[in-house]
């Protein structure tokens, strides 16, 4: 049977954060090349001067309110985006190892039935994928185009509001400054959403060799139920293995991104009171909230189903011939289901696990920082 590719899902995704210099090619990691050249200046020139001048603005305009929740909510997910890029430079070996695991004999589907098993998890997020970058797409278009849309260019607004070292109301200074944040935020937000994804894949991964695994089990006894029960063992341990690394890339990622979605939902849904119904601007926060959700249920979802799909071990291995096993071969059973009977866990520095409970916990926390934005512009 034909080898599966289980990168072949991801390929467009790894793609992106190629371009932007987050995945060197092949299983390697950052080495003393080109590459690694060109990630040094894509995250120092691009994306952290990016952030730096938008930062520089807001400490210059702190006694500003207005002018600070008009622009903190963006900020803080392009600071929490240059962080990811980071991290992903820190843990690169980890994340290439992930790479050769997934495509090692034992995660690979035996049959075509479990290759049609696993394709819902592969097409869920796939449509995630699309929705999560379409919503994101619209954002980006709408924020890069306000000044020419709003035919503000002729007073030299800039996309996004910014402190740089020179005039930016003078030509050429100021088309050098506009290209700068077009291609920043387009570097920024590539490196966010590829990152992103790619947690979302290596949770529905994970959900994925679950199914097979749950599969194994369900038709053990049909031939040598003692070799394939220790093969479905070494599979689980791969498997909790893989999760646990997996987690381990994004722990710190995830904490921080449900605070600052939480506060940026709140923060965009008061600000879509305060502009033009409709407008560029309007458009384009609207854009943003929808991604922002996305992305947080995107976490939630796939986190939720490896839970889910884990306490379905136990009923697996019961739905199998196991009556036929030998006395050995039964007290091995045992020993298993007892070690299957706490579900895994996807968390956030255990802090928070990764469900669709959370999510709705969230959302409750955005509206919360929403009715306090309100309440306060009435009584001012």
């Amino acid at each position: 049977m034909e080898k599966f590719d289980w990168k072949a899902t991801i390929k467009i995704n790894i793609l992106k954060l190629k371009v932007v210099g987050l995945w060197p090619k092949g299983d390697e990691t950052y080495e003393c090349n080109v590459y690694t050249l060109w990630a040094a200046v894509s995250f120092t020139c691009i994306i952290f001067a990016h952030n730096f001048f938008q930062v520089v603005n807001i400490i210059f305009h702190m006694d500003d309110l207005q002018a600070v929740t008009a622009t903190i909510y963006l900020n803080l997910s392009e600071l929490l985006g240059m962080l990811k890029a980071y991290h992903v430079f820190q843990n690169m070996g980890l994340l290439k190892k992930l790479m050769v695991t997934l495509n090692s004999d034992l995660f690979q589907p035996k049959n075509s039935r479990q290759r049609q098993l696993i394709e819902p998890n592969l097409k869920i997020w796939r449509y995630n994928y699309i929705l999560y970058w379409g919503m994101s797409g619209g954002a980006i278009f709408f924020w890069i185009t306000f000044p020419i849309l709003d035919n503000s260019v002729k007073d030299y607004r800039l996309p996004f509001m910014a402190w740089y070292p020179f005039d930016t109301r003078t030509s050429p200074n100021y088309e050098i400054a506009y290209m700068h944040q077009v291609i920043g935020i387009l570097f920024v937000a590539t490196s966010t959403l590829g990152v992103d994804t790619l947690i979302a894949a290596l949770n529905m991964y994970t959900g994925a060799q679950l199914d097979i695994l749950c599969d194994d089990l369900r038709h053990l006894g049909l031939e040598d139920f003692k070799k394939d029960f220790l093969k479905c063992v070494r599979h689980h341990k791969e498997i909790l293995r893989f999760c646990d690394d997996s987690n381990k890339f994004f722990n710190w990622i995830v904490f921080f991104q449900f605070f600052i979605s939480a506060t940026s939902i709140g923060i965009t849904m008061f600000q879509m009171t305060v502009v033009v119904p409709l407008s560029s601007e309007f458009l384009s926060i609207m854009s943003f909230e929808l991604a922002i959700i996305v992305e947080i249920f995107m976490y939630c979802w796939f986190g939720n189903e490896v839970q889910e799909k884990s306490k379905k071990i136990g009923y697996a291995l019961f739905e199998s011939e196991w009556t036929t096993a030998s006395l050995k071969a039964k007290k091995n059973i045992i020993f298993f289901l007892l070690r299957c009977q706490t579900p895994i866990q996807v968390s956030a520095l255990n802090y928070f696990n990764l469900t669709l409970q959370t999510f709705m916990t969230i959302l409750r926390a955005s509206w919360s920082y929403f009715a306090l934005l309100h309440q306060m512009t009435i009584r001012n």
